[in-house]
């Protein structure tokens, strides 16, 4: 009957060590999953620049694909007052001369979009989404 209530404290010490390991694993599985996903949202942003000077548009008006589902911000600087305007989308945003102004959203919608000012008809690039 001695040997009983050693076996049973031995294996409750391997229980206990067992439950003890488990949840250290556990913790540190949960760590790395709330890290992960910031990291990857910071990284799916498409940054697009477009500067607006003497009605030339730098860099001059091509095509920039991004991925659907990606966020993308478009950052214009004008030397007028002007209106940028994202179609299809219906975002806009209001230049001042000289002041950055920017536009972000989610390109949900496949196709082709054009990217222009109002005031002075200027096509500042198309925005391929796939």
């Amino acid at each position: 009957m001695t040997h009983a209530p050693a076996r049973f404290r031995s294996l409750l010490s391997g229980l206990a060590l067992g439950a003890a390991l488990l949840g250290g694993v556990s913790a540190c599985s949960e760590s790395s999953a709330d890290t992960t996903p910031a990291s990857a949202t910071a990284a799916g942003v498409k940054e697009i620049n477009v500067t607006i000077a003497a009605k030339s548009v730098t860099p001059p008006p091509g095509r920039i694909d991004v991925t659907k589902g990606q966020t993308v911000r478009i950052t214009v600087t004008s030397d007028v007052a002007d209106e940028a305007h994202v179609h299809g989308y219906d975002k806009g945003v209001s230049l001042q001369p000289g002041t950055p102004a920017t536009i972000e959203f989610v390109a949900d919608q496949d196709g082709l979009f054009e990217v222009e000012t109002h005031e002075s008809d200027l096509q500042l690039f198309q925005l391929a989404v796939r």
